[in-house]
């Protein structure tokens, strides 16, 4: 492997996006190129095809995406997709135009059918319904599978996909109405052992089960699938079904996911559990038996994530804050 060659990580100042950078300099990848928003708009398809002749791109993990939580993509559901859509074709075609011959897509567990038997298998993949509440951006993913096998179909191209479980770590999002549970519960936990209160109120019943993958553990997966050799990833796969679950095989209730946040936080009070507010899908949870025939697993516990996540977010309190 040439430790040289010019890897594009687009989406880098978001969570996995950073992650992979760490990831890429500590192996020791010294032409690791990022763009700002300001410096590239993602869609705009000529700045992009313009960016890919400039900087001799010959790597690309796209890792950039609009993302939120429940309460953003119902709000949103327009942006989700449009955005989704452009910055996938936008950079995976323009990939291809400037003969990059590699390049790994992100995606997420929300491409799978609401009602997919658990744990969720590859093969689960277009066979049903998806949730309503993200369904735009769901397509937009699939569609970004899509594309990669459209390319490696037509043009022999090597467009990899992978799949991540829900994730958490340095640089997520702890916004109070658009974040996902676990930076939602840190904020809430943090600020209640702040202010002394003597509860915290969590949405449903607390029975519902959720897998969660560190960020680290996920950018350390992305790169361990874009390095195997192809006949070995090929192997794995299938030409229409080519995408790689990545996850920790294991899941939680919210309630123990809510007492062990409490924990690292150090609340002492009271969990208080809303019925009267929806469960939700009850159980999802990632098959990750594809990535474990490609000799990988997750390494960082969801106590020792957690910690970690609580320390990032002390120490960037006002950034995260807002």
């Amino acid at each position: 492997m040439s430790h040289e060659k010019n890897i594009f990580v687009a989406g880098h100042k978001g969570m996995v996006g950073s992650a992979i950078v760490r990831r890429l300099q500590k192996l020791g990848y010294v032409n690791v190129v990022t763009a700002t928003r300001s410096e590239l708009d993602l869609l705009d398809s000529s700045a992009v095809q313009t960016f890919f002749a400039d900087r001799k791109i010959e790597e690309v993990y796209l890792a950039a995406a609009k993302v939120g939580g429940i309460q953003a993509n119902n709000s949103y559901p327009a942006e989700f997709i449009y955005e989704n859509l452009m910055v996938e074709a936008n950079v995976i075609h323009a990939a291809h135009l400037f003969d990059v011959q590699k390049l790994l897509f992100l995606g997420s567990s929300c491409i799978y059918p609401k009602n997919a038997e658990q744990p969720m298998r590859e093969n689960a993949l277009l066979t049903g319904i998806l949730e309503p509440t993200n369904e735009p951006y769901a397509i937009a993913k699939i569609a970004g599978i899509k594309l990669c096998e459209s390319y490696n179909r037509q043009y022999g191209r090597d467009y990899r996909s992978v799949m991540p479980t829900n994730l958490y770590g340095p640089n997520d999002n702890f916004h109070p109405e658009n974040s996902h549970v676990i930076p939602g519960m840190l904020r809430r936990f943090h600020e209640a052992v702040i202010n002394q209160s003597s509860e915290v109120v969590i949405w449903g019943s607390g029975k519902p089960m959720r897998e969660f993958l560190h960020v680290d553990d996920m950018a350390a997966a992305s790169v361990h699938v874009m390095e195997l050799p192809l006949q070995t990833y090929k192997a794995s796969t299938e030409p229409m079904l080519s995408h790689v679950n990545v996850g920790t095989g294991v899941d939680c209730t919210i309630r123990e996911l809510a007492e062990t946040i409490a924990d690292v936080t150090g609340f002492k009070g009271s969990l208080v559990f809303d019925t009267s507010k929806p469960d939700g899908t009850m159980r999802k949870l990632m098959d990750v038996s594809r990535l474990s025939e490609l000799d990988w697993r997750a390494d960082i516990d969801l106590k020792q994530g957690l910690t970690d996540a609580y320390a990032w977010y002390l120490r960037n309190l006002n950034d995260a804050r807002s």
